[in-house]
């Protein structure tokens, strides 16, 4: 079923639906918060790099981002959207994925707050 033009944020359960459906999962969190607990399945592309690897995301299947709340994938859907991505993001992140009882990987792992500095 194809999601309404305007629901860009999808929760969590429906997304999971879209994954299985063949929807592309995207992290856009940087790589010491992907390693720490992230969605199986996911590619990480942090949201620093989208712009210049917007390309790799193929074509046809819907595209699902995610981050820690919401913020950095709903302003990546927002940009992909304006260019013609049928783009979603999971309303709340990964923290109200994790919430609602879905499996992220490690099972033990946790999801950490974005470092401000910048990389080594």
């Amino acid at each position: 079923m194809p999601e309404s033009q305007t629901a860009v944020e999808l929760p969590p359960e429906r997304a999971a639906e879209l994954i299985r459906d063949g929807a592309k999962l995207i992290d856009v969190r940087n790589s010491a918060e992907h390693e720490a607990a992230h969605i199986a399945g996911d590619e990480l592309i942090p949201f620093n790099e989208l712009k210049d690897r917007a390309g790799d995301l193929g074509e046809g299947n819907p595209v699902l981002f995610y981050c820690r709340s919401g913020d950095r994938s709903g302003a990546a859907v927002q940009a992909l959207r304006a260019s013609g991505w049928d783009a979603y993001t999971i309303e709340g992140g990964i923290l109200a994925w994790h919430e609602k009882g879905l499996p992220i990987e490690p099972p033990d792992g946790q999801i950490i707050e974005p470092s401000s500095l910048p990389p080594a």
